[in-house]
């Protein structure tokens, strides 16, 4: 059963019906189209006590999430771990810190969350090729989702993306075009996929929200599993990875969710960590400044490469994710996602990716700056598996 009122632009408040089926706004205006549920309705048939009862992965959710069950395309995504880190704890200073381990995806990251809602949507739709622009972990998602649903699936790409991730590209049946890399603010990958949406017709998938509004609605998922790990707990904060905004948006998405349903009380405090090379949303965060004053980093430079989109496209909500729940933004340097990446392997034995252990180096850094209380607690999201990027992870040191 759909409980999805309406689709709504984020931008210029153009309202869609759920059954119109649009994309993107007829504007184009680069607007997300925030998909909006019928809460009371959905109230009425589901209690807290019975969400997503008796089942594992996003998909128990389907009650929220905006397509028929029946099209699901599934690789077991969702139901990850949420580890009390006792060790790493102890390393920074914060008793009650919690891992949720992304890492576990059928992929090797958190997006797999999201493709599996956009190519389940793209089969509703019927769809037969997807298309999307990104660093890596995303497109090697949608190859995977697409291969499983039997999509033919264009990825571009930037030219620095790493090896790994390129391998899963080409394995799982992905026609990969990779283009130059990032200058004077603009993600020529973003660019080449209009094009083809615009001169091939193709669907448009990829992570962030302006050009797709179903995927994003994949990593909300994550804050339900929280709070139900936590027997309806709200922790104190989440320490977010953030690029392109998706993953916070898709959180803050899922927070609303459950204020909406009054089944939480509450939001955590949202922390985004972004790499100093490329930090446009901390910065606008640290001046105070509204969504249309952002300005997208020229020259990203970062060894975090999935972090690296110079402008994040989905910051409007982002902005507010934080504004509203109280929370706070950080920045962290190479060095210290490097030796974040190393505390996590050596103490939890969890081994992640620069972009997907830059949350150690954002909540080492929040303590130290007395931004957050040392009897607090936080949930460290950790987003991406170390063998996605081991030329950047794996320490050269001599091996005896």
């Amino acid at each position: 059963m759909s409980f999805v009122s309406k689709l709504v632009c984020a931008k210029c408040d153009t309202k869609y019906r759920p059954s119109e089926n649009q994309i993107m706004c007829a504007r184009r205006d680069f607007g997300r189209l925030d998909i909006e549920y019928d809460y009371r309705r959905l109230g009425r048939f589901v209690r807290r006590a019975d969400f997503g009862k008796g089942q594992n992965g996003i998909w128990r959710f389907s009650n929220l999430l905006p397509v028929k069950e029946r099209f699901a395309v599934s690789l077991g995504e969702g139901g990850t771990r949420l580890l009390k880190a006792r060790r790493l704890a102890d390393r920074i200073g914060l008793s009650k810190t919690y891992l949720k381990d992304e890492t576990r995806n059928p992929t090797g990251s958190f997006k797999d969350r999201a493709m599996a809602v956009g190519v389940s949507k793209a089969v509703e739709l019927g769809v037969k090729t997807v298309v999307t622009a990104s660093s890596g972990n995303a497109a090697a998602s949608l190859a995977a989702y697409s291969a499983k649903a039997g999509l033919s699936c264009y990825a571009f790409v930037l030219e620095s993306a790493s090896a790994g991730k390129i391998a899963q590209l080409t394995l799982h049946g992905a026609t990969v075009i990779k283009v130059r890399g990032i200058e004077k603010g603009e993600d020529p990958t973003v660019h080449a996929m209009l094009r083809a949406v615009e001169t091939q017709g193709w669907y448009p998938c990829p992570s962030f929200g302006p050009f797709n509004p179903y995927q994003v609605e994949g990593p909300k998922t994550i804050a339900y599993e929280i709070v139900q790990q936590m027997d309806w707990k709200v922790p104190d904060w989440v320490i977010v990875p953030t690029g392109s905004a998706c993953l916070l948006t898709g959180l803050w998405k899922g927070v609303r969710d459950l204020l909406e349903l009054n089944w939480i009380q509450e939001p955590p405090k949202l922390a985004p960590v972004q790499p100093e090379g490329n930090s446009p949303l901390i910065k606008a965060l640290k001046k105070n400044l509204p969504f249309e004053e952002l300005k997208p980093e020229r020259s990203p430079k970062t060894i975090a490469q999935g972090l690296s989109d110079p402008y994040p496209w989905d910051g409007d909500a982002a902005l507010e994710a934080v504004r509203k729940s109280m929370g706070e933004g950080v920045s962290v340097g190479d060095g210290e996602i490097v030796t974040a990446v190393k505390e996590l392997a050596r103490n939890e034995g969890v081994f992640a990716e620069p972009s997907g252990a830059v949350g150690v180096a954002g909540l080492t850094k929040l303590l130290s700056e007395g931004l957050v209380d040392r009897n607090e607690s936080a949930v460290i999201l950790v987003t991406g598996s170390g063998l996605k990027d081991v030329s950047t992870t794996v320490p050269r040191e001599r091996v005896e």
